[in-house]
């Protein structure tokens, strides 16, 4: 159905753009991955939209404090 999948996103600490490789294969994920240039947690949700064949991707820092 979804297939391997690269977009283009912003590091939420520094800015720089890059490219990151989206996996749909296993469904809606929630996963951090290392900004390539100033190596920051980048928090990540992959959500898959089976309805509309659409997927969903959310990133934030790392760091963001929850209540």
């Amino acid at each position: 159905m979804f297939e391997l999948r690269n977009q283009r996103v912003s590091c939420p600490h520094c800015g720089h753009h890059f490219h990151m490789q989206l996996d749909a294969s296993m469904g809606d994920q929630d996963y951090s991955e290392d900004c390539p240039n100033c190596c920051n947690s980048i928090h990540c949700k992959l959500h898959v939209n089976e309805l509309s064949r659409t997927l969903e991707i959310h990133i934030d820092a790392d760091d963001e404090q929850f209540y």
